[in-house]
């Protein structure tokens, strides 16, 4: 999976807006203004996703190219690189598993209007 297909991915979802808040090198989706999903655009060949502390733990000792967060709480984030051993099924389930999160840590109104929307 490259960064196109996970940037397809990510803006497919309810809500999510893209931004470099961080410079030009950062690619963040938020969802609700809250951050879900970063990536470098020079790399392109990994992201951080947040993920349940629990679930985090036991990916990253099942993958190696499951790492804690790279700059981010390492408890609640986790680097993915996208070398090719994790199948595009399993990057989704992150990245979604990571928007799930975030939409459910927003407020109710927040939610619902996005739902909406």
């Amino acid at each position: 999976m490259n960064l196109e297909e996970i940037r397809d991915h990510c803006l497919a979802k309810p809500g999510v807006s893209e931004g470099l808040p961080f410079g030009e090198d950062t690619l963040v989706f938020k969802v609700g203004e809250k951050l879900f999903l970063l990536s470098s655009i020079s790399s392109g060949t990994q992201f951080n996703v947040k993920c349940d502390p629990e679930l985090a733990i036991e990916l990253r000792e099942h993958h190696p190219e499951v790492q804690p967060g790279f700059h981010m709480n390492k408890k609640h984030w986790n680097t993915i690189h996208t070398n090719g051993s994790l199948s595009r099924k399993q990057l989704i389930e992150m990245i979604d598993h990571s928007y799930d999160l975030v939409f459910k840590s927003l407020p109710k109104q927040m939610q619902e209007d996005i739902k909406g929307a």
